[in-house]
């Protein structure tokens, strides 16, 4: 099997990366290649990435502001990908936005999820994908960490 991919950026959403380092998401999970802003589970069929953007990103303070900026981002995602969903997710009373969408690349399809928060009124994306039918244990483990924990 493949090693799943992560898309870089989508054309909709095409933004400069500054550094920046994501706490190791969980036990037996690596730093691919050293560099800490990228993920991977002992199986290496899951992979996780956090990137910091250089755009402002508003922080919600109600779970309608979130899901007016989540209905916007599934239009604009869906452009690129398909079966996007998004929704509000809380972060201590800060609302930040969860998207899952169907990636292929290189003729394989990968399920993504992205999570969006506000850093210092900064856009920083936690965002990890595998392949669409790999039912590994480190799918649910990874989804699960960017839906409750990833912050």
């Amino acid at each position: 099997m493949p090693r799943p991919l992560l898309p870089v950026c989508l054309a909709a959403l095409t933004l400069p990366w500054t550094s920046g380092a994501l706490i190791v998401p969980m036990p037996g999970w690596t730093p691919v290649g050293g560099d800490a802003n990228y993920w991977t589970d002992a199986s290496g069929n899951c992979l996780m990435r956090e990137e910091r953007h250089g755009q402002a990103f508003p922080r919600f303070g109600t779970p309608e502001e979130a899901r007016a900026f989540a209905l916007k981002l599934q239009g604009s995602l869906g452009r690129n990908v398909r079966n996007v969903v998004t929704q509000p997710v809380d972060r201590a009373g800060i609302w930040s936005v969860l998207a899952a969408y169907d990636f292929q690349e290189g003729g394989v399809n990968y399920r993504v999820s992205q999570l969006y928060l506000s850093d210092s009124g900064l856009l920083r994306t936690v965002t990890g994908s595998s392949a669409a039918q790999d039912a590994s244990a480190c799918v649910n483990e990874m989804r699960d960490f960017i839906r409750y924990l990833a912050d």
